[in-house]
């Protein structure tokens, strides 16, 4: 018996929620593998910093949809590491922004490699068609959930 749209469209979202843990556990045992020392989120702040140096924690927290306070920790375990630093904002002293300290920026080179090779390993046997395909219907999906909360 075929599946319904509504069975179809639950078991769509569970797989792009399992495909989430297994990019995840990949990365974490990526890094603890070679010593990293660093967590999943910490590299998703390391990341948002690797594409714009020098944003506000505001717009980490609204990037990698985490809480406040869960931000500040992990930006307090970064700079204590000594890869990011709060400075002061020079168009509003109230706000701090996070920078890349020189070790954050060098360590993208470090695990660059890493991730690439994450990527390969999850595009292997993939036509790039298909993931074309699979990338229009995930926006359409997103556009559908974004236009009911207008």
């Amino acid at each position: 018996m075929a599946k319904s749209k509504s069975e179809t469209i639950i078991e769509f979202t569970r797989n792009i929620l399992t495909v989430n843990t297994a990019y995840r556990q990949f990365l974490q045992c990526t890094l603890k593998a070679h010593k990293m020392g660093l967590t999943f989120e910490m590299l998703q702040v390391m990341g948002c910093l690797w594409k714009k140096d020098g944003i506000n924690q505001q717009e980490i927290t609204y990037i990698t949809v985490k809480d406040k306070a869960s931000m500040t920790y992990l930006i307090d375990n970064l700079a204590k590491r000594n890869l990011v630093k709060r400075q002061e904002d020079p168009s509003d002293r109230r706000n701090k922004l996070i920078m890349l300290t020189d070790q954050g920026k060098l360590l993208k080179n470090k695990i660059q490699p890493y991730i690439d090779e994450m990527y390969q390993v999850a595009g292997k046997n993939i036509e790039i068609d298909l993931l074309n395909q699979c990338m229009e219907v995930l926006s359409k999906v997103e556009n559908n959930l974004n236009r009911k909360l207008k």
